[in-house]
């Protein structure tokens, strides 16, 4: 059998296809139009779509009135960058741990968790310090049985005000829940469907400033893209 001939690329051959045309730096938290399937940097979309409601690459309409319901997070596309650029999701978790100690504000628990097992890592190593795999794995299932039990409330927490605005609703008892950033409004339909006794989620809307809110939005995107300044 003759041997599969194997080729490197450079990265540079593919800086086109990771980089952000807002910012031309690496996708950081990579998120797609879903209209054209063009992908930039969260934050860079999201400020650029303040003022436009078009693609910035081949400018279709994304939505006339309401661009941001029509834009999602990219995992895939994201996991790809972090693995091709050496050192690039460490050099983002520090920054974005630095942001939030100099405004005072705690680390959310997802950046937290991943920059002090590195730091752990790191310090180990410095020091000279081995561990052997029993003691290694002992505390890794250790640390996640606290994560499993953690339910989340290490994150970064919303207070969200749940208001029934129609008579074919009865209202919550308790409108007030606070809950992880990183919850989507799907959680919260089923959430509500779930208290009211609904038998689908489906039959509800959730809107914020009188617009209907997308289903894989996380509360962490609601609060920044409508409720920024509120």
């Amino acid at each position: 059998i003759p041997k599969m001939l194997t080729r490197k690329i450079k990265l540079w051959d593919i800086n086109a296809h990771i980089t952000c045309r807002l910012c031309n730096g690496y996708l950081i938290d990579a998120t797609t139009v879903t209209e054209c399937l063009h992908t930039f940097c969260r934050s860079c979309l999201v400020k650029y779509l303040e003022e436009n409601n078009t693609c910035p690459t081949c400018r279709i309409v994304i939505h006339q009135s309401h661009p941001l319901q029509y834009i999602g997070h990219d995992r895939t596309m994201q996991d790809i960058v972090y693995k091709l650029v050496p050192g690039l999701q460490e050099a983002e978790m520090k920054k974005q741990r630095e942001f939030y100690h100099k405004l005072g504000m705690e680390v959310p628990g997802d950046i937290k968790g991943e920059t002090c097992s590195a730091k752990q890592h790191l310090d180990s190593h410095r020091n000279g310090e081995t561990k052997t795999d029993e003691n290694s794995n002992k505390e890794t299932s250790e640390e996640k049985q606290e994560e499993d039990n953690d339910y989340h409330r290490s994150d970064e927490q919303v207070s969200i005000c749940l208001e029934c605005n129609s008579s074919k609703l009865r209202g919550l008892k308790r409108k007030w829940i606070r809950c992880s950033a990183q919850a989507t409004v799907l959680h919260l339909k089923k959430f509500i469907a779930k208290k009211l006794n609904l038998s689908s989620f489906n039959e509800l809307d959730i809107l914020c400033n009188e617009e209907i809110l997308g289903k894989d939005h996380t509360l962490k995107f609601v609060v920044v893209t409508r409720w920024r300044f509120k």
